[in-house]
């Protein structure tokens, strides 16, 4: 049976130019195709684990315009429970302005309007709401106040909370002690640790700091190179999928809605991460944001088996 998972972060539109190369500071590069798509991390992981299979409610904010009545009727669309997303009035919708280069490669600005605004009485229904069976999943494109609050009321409730610790902000090692499961990639990792993670061995010292602040499972996302896992009892390199990378905007956020999705199936922690691998991997194929994200009929039946067995 799938328990629910309580998507908590950013709503933003995106706007993507991609083309050869990526502009020089002072420079114009002319030739790029123009595309919008929805992004924003919270609601990229929420649809991620929506199409593989995932029960999402998605909490955030968007603004009082166009882009936020069209964010909603698309999550609503990806079967996504809508109706804790708050309207700000007079402020905008997120807007991500993404350039992306022939090797897939990005660069992105984010400004941030609704997303800035959502408060802890946003999200407070939660501390009656959940049960230990549900899964909380939510990153830092968000004020901290609020993601502080989500991780002491998932640790006294026993609930999983999952942190993807992007865009970087600092927390307390008293907030830290309490995930149940972190998800940087290498920059974040550095961070986090001030350790720099470019081979298994500090990967391996690196996750020991993490898990010495008392966070339960670390999990470093390292694209091409796979992922590394470290918990008390528990440790492995995952490989990454080869594929022919086209965009790499929402792969991350695919892994973690993966993530929370294997997770409120029950699926254990080595096969959770083989399928927010596979399904990270697609993601990078297809151009976009939330379009980029697979289903989770088109993985390869032996990740949907991880999922359905």
């Amino acid at each position: 049976m799938k328990n629910n998972i309580y998507v908590i972060g950013s709503s933003n539109t995106d706007m993507v130019i991609k083309s050869d190369s990526i502009p020089s500071p002072g420079e114009t590069v002319i030739g790029g195709n123009f595309y919008t798509f929805q992004g924003g991390k919270g609601a990229n992981q929420a649809v991620a684990a929506s199409k593989l299979g995932g029960k999402v409610t998605f909490v955030c904010r968007v603004g009082d315009d166009s882009l936020g009545k069209n964010s909603i009727r698309q999550y609503e669309a990806q079967g996504i429970n809508t109706e804790f997303i708050g309207v700000e009035e007079n402020e905008h919708t997120g807007v991500a302005l993404i350039m992306v280069d022939k090797k897939g490669e990005n660069l992105i600005s984010v400004s941030s309007g609704a997303n800035s605004k959502i408060k802890i009485e946003d999200v407070s229904f939660l501390e009656n709401k959940l049960t230990n069976d549900d899964i909380v999943l939510t990153q830092l494109e968000i004020p901290t106040d609020v993601v502080k609050y989500l991780i002491d009321i998932c640790s006294k409730k026993n609930v999983k909370l999952i942190l993807n610790p992007a865009p970087f902000q600092r927390l307390e090692d008293k907030y830290l002690k309490k995930v149940h499961t972190i998800t940087p990639n290498i920059t974040e990792t550095k961070y986090l640790t001030e350790i720099e993670v470019n081979d298994i061995d500090s990967s391996k010292l690196a996750a020991q700091k993490l898990l010495d602040k008392g966070i339960k499972n670390v999990i470093i996302t390292m694209g091409s190179n796979g992922v590394f896992f470290m918990s008390e009892g528990q440790m492995a390199h995952i490989k990454a999928e080869k594929v022919k990378a086209l965009d790499t905007t929402a792969a991350g956020d695919t892994f973690n809605g993966a993530l929370a999705t294997a997770f409120s199936f029950g699926v254990d922690l080595i096969k959770s991460i083989r399928f927010s691998n596979a399904a990270a991997a697609f993601s990078v194929t297809r151009l976009g944001a939330q379009d980029s994200i697979p289903k989770l009929n088109e993985l390869d039946k032996k990740f949907q088996n991880y999922v359905y067995s």
